[in-house]
């Protein structure tokens, strides 16, 4: 069964990077490419864990080892050595929303904020996303599903390495996103709000890039738990999302 397994060229790719592998201290893993490839099935078909094939390993196991990792930002590391190469001539921002499964709830509360909300939708959770000029991710963050677009920008601007930021309205807040992009002698590309006593002039012809922010949201959502938020901590399902973020520099 090859269906939504890593190919050669992109185990390759992430082999040296991953725990387990020969060389390091500790037992060395003889599983970590059929672990890998049960993580992206489990999460590209969004079955429950315990209907992972057989031959993908024990599903008890898979998910144990897989919160292992998201505890120790196993993914978050791999993502992080891919993006050295990322195109920042510009950055976008965007955010979408999660529907979070009823078995998503139920956390123990002293685990902390699991970033789910209640809205007139249901349960949500908000994914912020940083990209860089061909579309593909940088940073990631969590919110809440009724939290604003503006706490995504909080997280992730204030390292912001390209010259100019592409974003939606939503985005358009002196305070927070349009003065510290200007102090840092960055360029905004964001359409002013319709209240605006003074529109502020941007790049229209520049903007229209935006739209690769789109297209991998679109594409990410292909992943079925990750369209639906299944898991009941946020650290595991953010994991599951840089875990995909990594394939889609994979691609």
């Amino acid at each position: 069964m090859r269906l939504h397994r890593l190919r050669d060229d992109q185990w390759d790719r992430i082999k040296d990077s991953l725990p387990g592998r020969a060389g390091l201290a500790g037992a060395t893993a003889l599983d970590n490419r059929t672990f890998v490839d049960a993580l992206l099935y489990r999460y590209r078909t969004g079955i429950p864990w315990r209907d992972l094939p057989a031959e993908l390993g024990g599903w008890k196991n898979v998910h144990r080892r897989f919160s292992r990792w998201a505890k120790r930002g196993i993914w978050d590391g791999i993502l992080a050595l891919l993006t050295v190469d990322a195109d920042n001539e510009y950055n976008m921002i965007d955010a979408t929303i999660i529907r979070a499964h009823q078995h998503s709830a139920g956390a123990p509360v002293a685990d902390g904020n699991q970033a789910i909300g209640k809205s007139r939708g249901g349960l949500s959770t908000k994914i912020h996303v940083l990209v860089d000029a061909l579309g593909n991710p940088l940073k990631m963050v969590l919110t809440a599903g009724q939290v604003h677009d503006l706490a995504g920008a909080d997280a992730l601007l204030p390292d912001l390495e390209a010259a100019a930021l592409l974003a939606d309205k939503a985005y358009d807040a002196d305070e927070r996103v349009i003065e510290p992009l200007q102090a840092a002698g960055k360029t905004a590309v964001i359409p002013p709000k319709r209240n605006r006593t003074n529109p502020r002039p941007y790049d229209k012809v520049l903007y229209q890039a935006r739209h690769l922010i789109e297209n991998f949201f679109c594409w990410v959502k292909q992943f079925r738990a990750i369209a639906t938020r299944y898991d009941k901590t946020a650290r595991n399902f953010l994991a599951a999302f840089e875990m995909v973020a990594v394939l889609c520099w994979l691609n």
